[in-house]
């Protein structure tokens, strides 16, 4: 699969569950919120360790590199947002404006990157490079999820933001 499709797929699937999220805050339900955080998390958690660890050094190159470095950057508030918003309890009073929070970060993350990264990258790759940078994306993607909690990953990973290699 084209690494940049898989991205902006994950992208609308994420934005999706965090307005299911959302909505579930509205109505109060916290079982249903704490599942939907779990789950956003690990979908969350799973696609910043694909692009920090895959996309982003295959792609680092002049005309790219500010950009990775701004989305490095907004990787770490997601990630800070995703711990806080982890330790709260779905009727607390800053659940859900920190969900919100998180929600509004991750879209302006994708906006940024598909509207200025992506087509870039276009550029400087061609479909077979793309496909493979695809896989090589999903297959670690699988392995996070059968290792166990994606999200204690990112958690792990908060103080700071990722070198970009």
């Amino acid at each position: 699969m084209n690494a940049i499709d898989l991205l902006i797929a994950q992208h609308r699937a994420l934005e999706s569950k965090f307005e299911d999220l959302m909505t579930a805050a509205d109505t109060g339900s916290a079982a249903r919120c704490k599942a939907l955080l779990a789950e956003a998390g690990d979908d969350l958690a799973v696609h910043i360790a694909s692009e920090e660890l895959i996309f982003y050094p295959a792609v680092k190159a002049r005309r790219t590199e500010d950009i990775l470095m701004e989305s490095l950057e907004e990787h770490l508030s997601l990630k800070r947002l995703l711990a806080d918003l982890l330790a709260l309890k779905p009727g607390e009073d800053t659940f859900k404006p920190k969900a919100k929070v998180l929600q509004e970060q991750t879209e302006h993350h994708h906006e940024e990157e598909e509207e200025n990264l992506f087509p870039k990258v276009r550029d400087l790759l061609d479909e077979r490079e793309l496909d493979r940078l695809g896989e090589a994306m999903l297959g670690l993607q699988q392995k996070l999820r059968e290792d166990g909690d994606p999200r204690a990953v990112a958690l792990a990973e908060r103080n700071e933001a990722t070198p970009l290699f």
